[in-house]
């Protein structure tokens, strides 16, 4: 008798979790519907989606076995979230990125830089190297790179832009930065656009605060006859320091002062999901604005299904989706399923290819895609 009392108390412990789990999975895959000034917390879930799609396929597994009628519960919630799932997740069979381009094509990199490591120019030269090196070897046309250190007035500065576009040739280039916000003497921190064709417009839009995430650039590029606008971004980071990364790889409650660092987590979380509602909001106005058609890159600090990756590539299309593989993670820290880095374009374009570098030089990794304007039939 008190076995199968105990059995039947397991049981509904298990339909239990089964069920929390399905519903959060659904919420966090649909995370996009809900505003972050009142819902931040679900940014969270929808950071978490894919391991929340385990536990349901775990489940599946463990209900296959014991009851599997019960299956229909992670089945129906998986079957809910086919769409955004399309978002997590890309099923295409990984083709190999070709070096060579065609000439009808536009190459576009996406790659936060890391500074190019310019802390470490003394002692190791030979990742600034790599990174240039990296950059030549895929030969994009349009780069997009953020956490940019650069100077455009000293000759002498370690990243000095004009020796960097002639080594990458990219010898059109437009640098936004705050000036409040330089990295040094000599070297601003921004955000910088790079081309092998004519910058014909540059632009750059910053709001209050007026700090380096709340700024973002646009320059508007002459490919033959055709006029392509080209934005970049950086949304708000998480600002982790070191002490909430040593903690997320190891988040066990044992004193006080662990309970601490939690909230102080979520508190940086629930900064960073409606800093960042604020600033997908002014992108994708100044995006719909636009007369041409639209290349996007950035770093978005948030994952798919988020509010601020759906309010961007409203109307756009994610180059990864269409011709990616796999997670297509991009940020190699704390997570191995966070893809937070994008290239968007108009669905005036054809994408013909996407790859993601596994290199680590910076701590993303860089993304490529090639994209095709296309033709207007008679």
């Amino acid at each position: 008798m008190a076995k199968h009392i105990l059995r039947r108390a397991s049981k509904f412990i298990f339909v239990v979790i089964n069920v929390i789990a399905a519903l959060l999975f659904i919420i966090g895959c649909y995370g996009y519907i809900f505003n972050p000034l009142r819902f931040w917390f679900v940014g969270i879930l929808t950071l978490g989606s894919l391991y929340l799609l385990l536990i349901l396929i775990i489940f599946i597994v463990f209900w296959f076995y014991a009851k599997p009628r019960l299956m229909l519960i992670s089945v129906l919630a998986i079957l809910l979230c086919l769409q955004p799932l399309g978002n997590l997740l890309s099923f295409h069979f990984a083709a190999k990125f070709p070096i060579e381009k065609s000439n009808e094509s536009i190459r576009v990199m996406s790659w936060n830089i890391e500074h190019f490591e310019i802390l470490q120019h003394k002692s190791k030269p030979e990742l600034k190297e790599e990174m240039l090196q990296t950059i030549n070897d895929y030969d994009p046309d349009v780069a997009c790179f953020q956490e940019m250190v650069g100077s455009d007035e000293h000759k002498d500065a370690i990243n000095y832009l004009p020796s960097i576009a002639q080594t990458l040739d990219l010898p059109y280039y437009f640098y936004a930065y705050n000036t409040k916000l330089n990295f040094d003497s000599k070297h601003h921190f921004g955000i910088i656009i790079m081309s092998k064709y004519p910058i014909i417009s540059e632009h750059k839009l910053s709001y209050a605060p007026n700090d380096y995430n709340s700024i973002f650039q646009y320059v508007d590029i002459l490919k033959g006859t055709d006029t392509i606008r080209v934005f970049n971004c950086h949304l708000q980071s998480m600002k982790f320091d070191k002490s909430n990364m040593d903690y997320l790889s190891e988040p066990i409650l044992k004193e006080g002062e662990d309970l601490k660092k939690s909230l102080g987590l979520l508190s940086k979380f629930k900064v960073g999901f409606i800093k960042r509602k604020w600033q997908s909001d002014r992108i994708h106005e100044a995006v719909a604005k636009s007369p041409y058609p639209v290349i996007l890159c950035g770093d978005f600090n948030d994952g798919p299904n988020s509010y601020a990756y759906h309010t961007i590539g409203s109307g756009l299309v994610n180059t990864f989706a269409k011709k990616g593989s796999g997670i297509g993670r991009t940020f190699y820290n704390i997570s191995p399923t966070l893809r937070i880095d994008n290239i968007f374009v108009s669905p005036q374009f054809s994408v013909q290819n996407f790859t993601r570098v596994k290199k680590k030089m910076s701590d993303h990794f860089p993304i490529i895609s090639d994209v095709k304007l296309k033709t207007e039939e008679p």
